[in-house]
């Protein structure tokens, strides 16, 4: 990842939240591939590991299964999430919460002040999933996606 902050491996409740590696860049191609309309492609990931000095990404993997993942940028004093994933068959058993609290660890031990999202403005799941974690609406970028053109909720968390 992109700075000399290296986070190590963290173990919650269901499973171990640790940095992305070269090696899970296969599985986490997959994973866009079965989550997002317009997937990241796996060179884009690449280069956000090698390349990007703001980069953080975390992988969760629940025994042996990589289930998720999830990234944010480090812009001055603000985390900006750029992707959080869950394998559609792993939905619904709370990784997503696992993750956002890592990023909020993270992002505060790098000196974050608040945390920020963009999310289709219809999908109510993810939207839910944020709320519940403490984020909240604060604007709409009409248009946003460009594969749909839907707009896109701004979402912010203070630290």
């Amino acid at each position: 990842m992109g700075s000399d902050h290296q986070t190590q491996e963290l173990i919650v409740n269901r499973g171990v939240l640790r940095p992305m590696a070269f090696s899970d860049v296969d599985r986490v191609a997959e994973l866009e591939v079965l989550c997002f309309t317009t997937p990241w492609p796996r060179s884009a990931i690449e280069e956000e590991l090698s390349s990007n000095p703001r980069a953080h990404y975390f992988v969760y993997e629940v025994g042996a299964k990589l289930v998720g993942y999830c990234g944010f940028w480090l812009i001055l004093d603000e985390g900006h999430i750029t992707n959080l994933a869950i394998d559609p068959e792993e939905r619904s058993k709370g990784y997503a919460q696992d993750m956002i609290a890592q990023f909020v660890r993270e992002a505060e031990s790098l000196g974050a002040a608040s945390l920020t999202l963009e999310v289709r403005s219809g999908n109510a799941s993810a939207i839910h999933v944020y709320e519940k974690a403490g984020f909240v609406s604060m604007g709409v970028r009409k248009g946003y996606y460009l594969d749909s053109g839907e707009d896109a909720l701004i979402m912010w968390k203070t630290i």
